[in-house]
């Protein structure tokens, strides 16, 4: 049968239905299309849904909003993939009613015709709903219409809301259309939209400064992350590091006894990807921490980093797995100016690839088999998309509440297909958006775009990799800054360890850390004098005690007439829960000025007085109206977190 109605321009829709859109369990799918046929005919149309690999499909009525265009609702359905379509079709009792309506106003008279014809519209629909009792009540509405004996009365029958509900309920659909393909939702663990993250190197654990500590060490790193409120640690890579060409602190060429080597060179006498380096423990060990981790009500991150050090196995067993030079020998990785000898990348496109590519995914797997269930994954961009769409969906399919995190500070188009093809969040340029102009202008990049599809952002002040010199000029105001920064504007963000310590000694010209512990071993004081710790930990309480910091496109900025103080507010479904933060980023001097609080978005009136309590410190204030004053010194108060009292 041909189409009887058009459906089309459907959203969300990623690159035409190509990629899926993301959702956690239960949250709400909003879907748009324009939807319909010839003629004046009334249409009516359903959104259905259902779990792939499941029969039956569930549905909701949509509205039509204007011309053609209409919207409708569903909630996400499990973790995995849930899929829906549109049907629609035209509502032959509906064009009758408002036929009727018409003619009646028109003042027609003779209307036998119109009647016999409603009347076995109603009739046609008994027989639809066969044995239920519905049946009988359309059976004696249609003898009603047969009996109608003015068009008063005709119109009064054909108006009658009771009829409308039952005719709704037994449509004739005999001659529907279903928009084809459906579309897809990637459905992940609440983990993956609301999470605080907490990077260590297991070997730092106790901050000790000529020798490294073991998984069995590593329970009071997990507990001081445990106590500001972080839920997920994540570990840089744990495997045997390469001999060959070890490099040495400060990533000098030459590797002094004693110094433990980069752990993203990956391979030594031990093992590959799927052993544990030798000083850190034993397999069982890191079986171990990873259980005392979950009885915390914490998870583990691992970095899944694709490097292998010229004693990895696979330079024996696979050498047609690596990249050659003319002579034969194999190339170590560059990334002018920078050199890594002691790494060889792999080669995704060698003859062998299917095997490279196989083997690569049985690591994940291997992790995931033991209780991992989240990756952060390092410069995914400098690997072929096309291998992570295999290896994501083939471990997914296996474990499906795995988390992958793109560590890719690339170009937005690659960071944005990784996304797409299933990468569950991202890193982000939020480590170097630092005034209100550039920060406004990237979370409405995020948020108000179709990015907020499929892009969910991680957001990370600092990395083992980068010291933004914003931290390295601002110091400890710089720190408490972005912290508020990454806790409210994203549902997801993580630190990496020292952040709370507001370490920020750099090498001279550098945005990376003098004396980083990739290369040694890192001394600290994990109480040291004017840590953030305290702030952090209110920080991560107020994220769980405010459903509306546990979302990220929930967010709207309004207005402030000094250019150094970012005004923002999120807020839940029903209103209950409705955040303003005012945040100066201007470390250096105190800050002030009328900012405007859109009052109707919080559903105030105009000039209303009204209670706002900052979370960061109990105070509450009255406010009255739109326009307020607000005084922000980074040496005291770097940030106001209002909640609206109700």
């Amino acid at each position: 049968m041909f189409k009887t109605v058009v459906i089309e321009n459907l959203w969300p829709q990623i690159e035409g239905g190509l990629y899926p859109i993301k959702r956690i369990p239960g949250e709400s799918v909003e879907v748009f299309a324009d939807i319909f046929k010839e003629g004046h005919e009334v249409v009516l149309a359903v959104v259905k849904w259902r779990t792939v690999g499941t029969k039956k499909w569930q549905e909701s009525p949509m509205t039509q909003i204007r011309e053609d265009r209409w919207r409708g609702s569903f909630p996400a359905g499990p973790v995995g993939f849930t899929e829906w379509t549109i049907e629609s079709w035209g509502d032959a009792f509906g064009s009758w009613v408002e036929e009727i309506g018409k003619k009646v106003k028109g003042g027609a008279n003779d209307l036998l015709s119109e009647t016999l014809e409603g009347a076995a519209l109603v009739h046609h629909a008994a027989k639809r709903a066969g044995k239920h009792a519905d049946a009988k009540k359309l059976i004696a509405y249609a003898e009603l219409l047969e009996k109608a004996a003015d068009p008063a009365e005709l119109l009064a029958l054909a108006a009658d809301p009771e009829l409308a509900v039952l005719m709704g309920e037994w449509p004739d659909r005999s001659l529907a259309t279903i928009h084809e393909p459906s579309q897809r939702i990637r459905v992940d663990r609440p983990g993956a939209a609301f999470a605080a993250w907490y990077e260590f190197f297991p070997r730092s654990a106790e901050g000790k400064e000529g020798s490294g500590s073991t998984f069995r060490e590593c329970l009071g790193r997990v507990d001081d992350a445990k106590a500001m409120g972080f839920d997920v640690i994540y570990f840089p890579p744990i495997h045997p590091i390469g001999i060959t060409a070890r490099k040495g602190a400060n990533n000098a060429l030459t590797c002094k006894p004693g110094e433990p080597g980069v752990p993203y060179a990956i391979g030594g006498p031990a093992g590959g990807h799927c052993a544990v380096e030798p000083e850190l423990g034993t397999l069982e060990d890191f079986e171990w921490l990873l259980n005392e981790i979950k009885a915390r009500g914490m998870e583990v991150a691992l970095d899944f980093a694709l490097n292998c050090s010229p004693d990895h196995p696979y330079v024996k067993d696979h050498p047609e797995w690596f990249f050659h030079r003319p002579d034969g020998t194999i190339k170590y990785a560059e990334n002018p100016p920078k050199k890594y000898e002691d790494v060889y990348p792999l080669d995704y496109h060698n003859p062998q690839w299917k095997a490279l590519w196989n083997e690569l995914r049985d690591v994940l797997l291997f992790w995931a088999e033991r209780g991992v269930r989240i990756f952060r994954v390092d410069n995914p961009h400098t690997k072929p998309v096309a291998f992570w769409e295999f290896a994501i969906a083939e471990v997914q399919a296996k474990f499906p509440d795995v988390i992958f995190l793109s560590e890719a500070f690339t170009r937005p188009k690659m960071m944005q297909v990784l996304a797409k093809v299933g990468f569950t969040q991202s890193y982000t340029y939020f480590t170097w958006r630092n005034t209100p102009s550039e920060l406004r202008e990237y979370f409405n990049e995020l948020t108000q775009t179709p990015m907020r599809e499929y892009f969910r952002p991680n957001l990370f002040p600092n990395t083992p990799d980068i010291l933004p010199v914003y931290l390295q000029e601002g110091g400890r105001p710089a720190f408490m800054i972005r912290a508020v920064l990454a806790t409210t504007l994203s549902g997801v963000y993580g630190i990496y360890s020292g952040f709370e310590l507001c370490e920020n000694a750099a090498l001279p010209g550098r945005e990376e850390y003098l004396d980083s512990e990739k290369y040694q071993y890192k001394k600290r004081d994990w109480n040291s004098s004017g840590n953030i710790k305290p702030l952090i930990t209110r920080l991560n309480a107020i994220r769980f005690e405010n459903a509306a910091l546990q979302q990220t496109n929930n967010l709207g900025f309004f207005g402030s007439e000094n250019p150094s103080i970012l005004c923002y507010r999120k807020w839940n479904a029903d209103l209950s829960n409705q955040i303003l933060v005012i945040v100066t980023t201007d470390f250096r001097s105190a800050q002030a000025g009328w900012i405007d609080v859109p009052t109707g978005d919080l559903g105030l009136p105009p000039d209303s007085s009204y209670q706002i309590e900052d979370l960061l410190t109990g105070e509450i204030f009255t406010w009255n109206g739109a326009r307020n004053f607000i005084s922000l010194d980074p040496s005291q108060r770097v940030a106001h977190i209002f909640r609206l009292k109700r």
